[in-house]
């Protein structure tokens, strides 16, 4: 029975035995970067204050399907243009505000100021809209009525927000 004079480093088994720990430790460094690189952007710091304001909201929800709203949107990203188009029983005043919001990342949010015609068309210059899940919020500048829904885009080529009376 002849003993090999090799070193260990010079076998594969030690290296082997090794890599399972190694990656783990790789994997643990690089989990705990993304963890403290990136804020945490899901929980919303006065969630009291914010649930108070609910019943507001329904109110406007309320106003909205009492004047029967309905807001069509639809990008054209070859041109870089959100265009929709506000229908209700009664004609629409003054300017509408769009918000639209990222599912995960605030930082990426979107405010649009939109001025319909008398026909209730308009159209607002929109460079890049993100592919995400988005908020959307279309509501009228003395916040008296608000519609709100989710728009998937580019699965989703348009996306139609309409009062609804079951909240």
């Amino acid at each position: 029975m002849t003993m090999s004079s090799t070193p260990w480093y010079r076998e594969r088994w030690p290296w082997l035995l090794m890599a399972g720990p190694a990656a783990v430790l790789a994997a643990g460094a690089w989990t705990g970067w993304l963890a403290f690189s990136q804020q945490d952007a899901l929980v919303v710091g006065d969630y009291y204050r914010r649930g108070k304001a609910i019943n507001q909201d329904l109110r406007r929800d309320r106003a909205a399907a009492a004047m029967d709203a309905r807001v069509a949107l639809r990008y054209d990203a070859v041109h870089g243009v959100l265009q929709g188009r506000l229908s209700a029983n009664a004609p629409p005043r003054g300017t509408l505000l769009l918000h639209l919001a990222h599912a995960t990342q605030p930082g990426k949010d979107l405010r649009l100021l939109l001025r319909p015609d008398a026909g209730g068309s308009f159209a607002v210059p929109l460079p890049r809209l993100e592919r995400s899940r988005w908020v959307v919020l279309v509501e009228d500048d003395r916040r008296t009525w608000r519609l709100e829904g989710q728009w998937r885009w580019p699965v989703e080529r348009e996306v139609v927000l309409a009062a609804r009376l079951d909240r």
